[in-house]
């Protein structure tokens, strides 16, 4: 009878780690954008050939939406927590400052895998456009409905208008994560967000 360690594995084991490998494809999207990262720029920074990258992920589209996946699990889980703040005007402090962190990390990409992604699309990357934007749109209603509940519990004023003060502070945030990915220090952009939020509505 054959020892256990005689006999052969079927199949040949995979000899990297997948979730390291999703972490350096997601640093390269973040760094350059969907249609910015090539497919040798991928397989350098995952340390693996174009077959394994096919066989563990599927295309490069597939593989995109895998890193997108992690990063709205790792670098967003701040915007859950943002909108269970007590008031309208913590939910946006928090939000933008916790923005603000992940887009000038220490070791990471600056700026907003979302946006980069959003504005840096052409025609043949159309349908990852529109997932990253479709992505934002549960995000953006879901501030929508927190502005609406605090304006009906008396948080904001009658006259705010919900859907105006969450693309007020989407435009916010997409300019932070344009000064971000020019270099713009942390302590600057908190600035902006102090500004704006001296503007917020008062009650």
């Amino acid at each position: 009878m054959n020892k256990p360690e005689s006999i052969s594995v079927r199949g040949r084991p995979r000899e990297f780690c997948t979730d390291h490998a999703l972490t350096e494809a997601l640093r390269v999207f973040w760094s350059k954008g969907y249609e910015g990262a090539s497919l040798t720029d991928l397989t350098e920074a995952m340390g693996i050939t174009r077959p394994s990258l096919y066989a563990a992920f599927g295309n490069k589209e597939a593989l995109f939406r895998k890193a997108l996946d992690l990063y709205e699990r790792d670098k967003l889980a701040y915007i859950g927590k943002s909108l269970e703040k007590p008031t309208a005007r913590e939910v946006i402090d928090s939000m933008l400052r916790g923005a603000v962190a992940n887009m000038t990390g220490h070791g990471e990409p600056h700026g907003c895998l979302g946006v980069i992604t959003s504005v840096a699309c052409g025609a043949e990357a159309e349908c990852i456009r529109d997932e990253v934007l479709e992505r934002g749109k549960v995000v953006k209603n879901a501030i929508i409905d927190r502005m609406t509940r605090a304006r009906d519990e008396g948080d904001l004023p009658q006259s705010a208008d919900p859907v105006a003060l969450t693309n007020y502070a989407y435009a916010v945030l997409q300019g932070l994560s344009v000064q971000a990915g020019a270099g713009a220090t942390r302590a600057e952009l908190e600035t902006t967000i102090d500004t704006m939020l001296s503007m917020w509505p008062s009650k």
